[in-house]
């Protein structure tokens, strides 16, 4: 793989991969290019390191390699945060996730065994020199040993460095067949890719294609092209609607990368009522996922699995004001993201994926006791609750965070799902949201520059 970058280009493009890979993707597709890496501190937007961006997200893995890799945690980002302060920072705002107390953890162990390196350096250099007529002032010697910690870091990714280059030889010896096969595999997906390209372009929509590094320019892509895919079947009212799916974008990244995803899907389809709160005149018969049959005038909002179409009733009165009808959407188009990104009928998880059935089971198995127990749960994770199947539970506990994020607010909504549904928050977060924005039809680093437009800032206030 690293023979196909030209020397000019390659540290960008990895540094670009590999940010985008710890937004989205897992540990063991993105260790090569890590291997690649020639700097594991280089400093990218807002000064943050690739730890920083780890420690972030609550990437445990991440950041264990990264740490394993000699990354630096005292270095400060633009606002003066290090990677233990952050970590310690996510706790506070996350205090029962597990992954996040992982990576605070990791972080300090590291953190306290590089003081303990410096305290053994000064009693030694203290002792080297009590013969020695003392020099001008401690703050040299304090330079000075910070010096030979940071150089035993350059060591230390040296001799990395060195080791991963003489398995990658090794693995290229013994796997050759195997690394013609990998090269050929990224060969036709890049001209799948490149296809994909051509055709968008064809019909209008090669802007989508086009990576842009402006997060306002993105945003307003992204909503332009669903706005091409939303039908206003009655009444007038492109403003409204446009403005629905910038509050999505707008408001977190659970709602942002929905619109992200779909955007860039042509199988998506919405249908619009500008003049009633209800669906009947679009729909006037729906089938919910566990079989239900029931009327349209019953419904705000619904997503149709069999013709992919999703349907909206957005007129607004006293009782149904934006923010319900932007919870509406939000819980309709997330239906239709998870259907249309996994292929799995409406489950939230991959074909054949058994350890993410079996967490997503554990999530619902948990709400399930709580509300036995008698203890506070939001009314659309109740809705999900009672479904009549366990399948049909399931995709409308993952359609429930964003559509409680989209009433409630990034905040207040987040601080309910934390404390009601830590799991199911978690898997949403990690799995959901990682798989739509990496199958999102955007350049990597519009992908990457939109996401920390929306959630650096939360994560940071």
């Amino acid at each position: 793989m690293a023979g196909n970058i030209s020397a000019i280009g390659a540290e960008h493009f990895v540094e670009e991969r590999l940010l985008v890979g710890l937004l989205t993707g897992s540990l063991l597709q993105h260790k090569e290019l890590l291997d690649m890496l020639e700097d594991v501190d280089v400093q990218h937007a807002r000064q943050r390191t690739l730890l920083h961006v780890g420690v972030g997200l609550g990437k445990a893995d991440w950041v264990e390699e990264l740490l394993a890799r000699g990354s630096n945690t005292d270095i400060a980002d633009d606002s003066q945060q290090n990677a233990l302060s952050s970590a310690e920072e996510m706790v506070r705002q996350f205090p029962d996730d597990v992954e996040r107390s992982k990576v605070l953890n990791l972080v300090t162990l590291v953190h306290r065994r590089d003081q303990v390196i410096l305290r053994r350096l000064a009693a030694s250099s203290s002792r080297s020199t009590d013969h020695v007529t003392p020099v001008a002032s401690p703050k040299c010697d304090i330079a000075s040993l910070k010096s030979s910690v940071d150089s035993l870091r350059r060591e230390m990714k040296s001799l990395v460095r060195q080791l991963s280059t003489s398995l990658e030889e090794l693995k290229a010896q013994v796997c050759g067949r195997d690394a013609l096969l990998r090269c050929l595999e990224e060969s036709v997906t890049s001209t799948a890719e490149d296809v994909t390209c051509i055709k968008c372009g064809l019909i209008g929509e090669a802007s989508l294609s086009q990576p842009t590094s402006d997060p306002v320019v993105a945003r307003q892509e992204c909503v332009d092209a669903l706005m091409r895919r939303t039908r206003i079947v009655y009444g007038s009212g492109v403003d409204e609607m446009r403005r629905l799916y910038e509050r999505l974008y707008d408001g977190d990244e659970f709602t942002a990368c929905i619109i992200k995803y779909l955007c860039g899907n042509d199988r998506v389809k919405v249908m619009v009522d500008i003049e009633s709160v209800n669906i009947e005149r679009m729909k006037e018969k729906v089938v919910l996922l566990d079989g239900t049959q029931r009327n349209g005038r019953d419904w705000y909002s619904f997503c149709d699995f069999e013709s992919e179409t999703v349907y909206l009733g957005a007129k607004e009165c006293s009782f149904y004001s934006e923010k319900y009808i932007c919870a509406e959407l939000a819980w309709a188009l997330s239906q239709l993201s998870v259907k249309l990104v996994y292929d799995n009928e409406w489950r939230p998880y991959s074909k054949g994926d058994m350890e993410r059935e079996r967490e997503w089971m554990r999530a619902l198995e948990e709400l399930e006791k709580r509300r036995k127990r008698g203890e506070e749960l939001d009314e659309d994770i109740r809705y999900a609750l009672n479904r009549k199947t366990p399948k049909a539970r399931v995709c409308l506990l993952a359609a429930a965070v964003p559509q409680i994020i989209a009433y409630d607010g990034s905040t207040a909504g987040r601080a309910i799902l934390q404390q009601q549904a830590p799991l199911l928050l978690s898997l949403y977060s990690n799995n959901v949201m990682g798989k739509l924005l990496a199958s999102a039809k955007v350049g990597p680093m519009s992908i990457y520059n939109s996401f920390f437009f929306t959630s650096w800032s939360s994560l940071k206030h």
